[in-house]
């Protein structure tokens, strides 16, 4: 027999949810790979002064230290990056669910027109007054 695999949509927030989490990870490689680089820059300068004899062991290492340092603001400055990008998806998808959580809230105009319709029956019975009707009308027609 063969199974078919269901496809589970996934929603609005699980789809944020990742957006962020790949913003981040995306900034820690970055920094990582800053990190790495650095390093490396390091390595293959000292390693050439000192096969050219222009480095002695204490210039290489004052040089290790600031190309080191080089690489940690580097890194410090991605990941800087990273959490700005993600308070801002975060920010971004917090108005969006809002809207549309509001957007679901909030009756269509058919809706509102059906229960402007049911309250003029009611008022045609006797069971609300004039007065009631109009108020109730003019909050709802404020809603489209």
């Amino acid at each position: 027999m063969a199974q078919t695999k269901k496809i589970k949509k996934r929603g609005y927030i699980s789809k944020f949810l990742k957006k962020a989490d790949d913003a981040i990870s995306t900034g820690m490689k970055n920094a990582d790979k800053a990190i790495q680089d650095g390093i490396k820059k390091a390595d293959e300068a000292l390693d050439a002064g000192i096969e050219k004899g222009a480095l002695t062991a204490s210039q290489a290492k004052l040089e290790a230290a600031k190309l080191k340092k080089q690489a940690t603001l580097e890194a410090t400055k991605l990941q800087k990056q990273a959490m700005k990008e993600t308070t801002k998806l975060k920010k971004q998808s917090s108005k969006q669910i809002k809207a549309k959580i509001d957007a679901a809230k909030s009756p269509s105009k058919q809706e509102t027109i059906k229960l402007i319709e049911k309250l003029n029956r009611l008022k045609k019975q006797g069971i609300i007054t004039e007065k009631e009707f109009q108020l109730k009308k003019k909050q709802l027609l404020a809603k489209i």
